[in-house]
């Protein structure tokens, strides 16, 4: 997959991402949408490296999908957890 594939990857993942874990984010909805493009990128990565799971050249592979949103709600629960709920 090209770096546009994995960006729109990004955006979908964060947006999955978002809706399964609710609530109010300290960064917003531009805050929550890089979250998920850097999610979808560790999580390929991640995937690629430790579990032996190339990336696909497909951009609806379920692996990849799994990975990219499990990225992305990591990096949602620790953005949370670093930087609380600024947004009172």
């Amino acid at each position: 997959m090209g770096i546009i594939s994995w960006i729109v990857l990004g955006l979908l993942a964060g947006a999955i991402a978002k809706f399964l874990l609710p609530g109010r984010d300290p960064g917003g909805l531009v805050g929550t949408t890089l979250i998920g493009i850097a999610g979808s990128f560790i999580g390929g990565w991640l995937s690629a490296k430790f579990l032996h799971r190339p990336i696909a050249h497909n951009f609806f592979d379920v692996a990849t999908w799994i990975a990219a949103i499990a990225g992305a709600l990591v990096l949602l629960i620790l953005y949370r957890l670093l930087f609380g709920n600024s947004r009172d």
